[in-house]
């Protein structure tokens, strides 16, 4: 998976946005003006999601040295998947996609969730 692959499947979220908030090398992807997905386009295959604690523990301890605690962000709540050169598929990194989307949405007021409910 490349970046573009990445862009273009995290844009495919319902009222997804893209922008550089932070500097010109860090993707960030948003909904409703929270942040799902971090791409650093100065490290390849590596992007950054909101995970749940428990479940974040759990894929550190599985894919060990290819999903790590997100470097500059709260480590309890993120991860930096490292896909390149490593086990995860494509696949699974979509699926991470989604499980930090969804824990953003879940996270908003009750009409947003409404609203951007599949």
């Amino acid at each position: 998976m490349n970046v573009e692959e990445i862009r273009l499947y995290c844009l495919s979220k319902r009222e997804t946005t893209e922008s550089f908030p932070f500097d010109e090398e860090t993707l960030v992807f948003k909904v409703a003006n929270k942040i799902f997905a971090i791409v650093p386009l100065e490290r390849h295959g590596q992007i950054s999601l909101k995970c749940d604690p428990d479940y974040a523990i759990e894929l550190r301890e599985k894919y060990e040295g290819e999903i790590i605690p997100a470097w500059h962000l709260n480590k309890k709540h993120w991860n930096a998947v490292l896909f390149e050169n490593s086990s995860i598929s494509s696949d699974f990194v979509k699926e991470l996609i989604d499980h930090s989307y969804k824990l953003i949405v879940q996270s908003l007021k009750k009409a947003d969730r409404e609203r951007l409910a599949d």
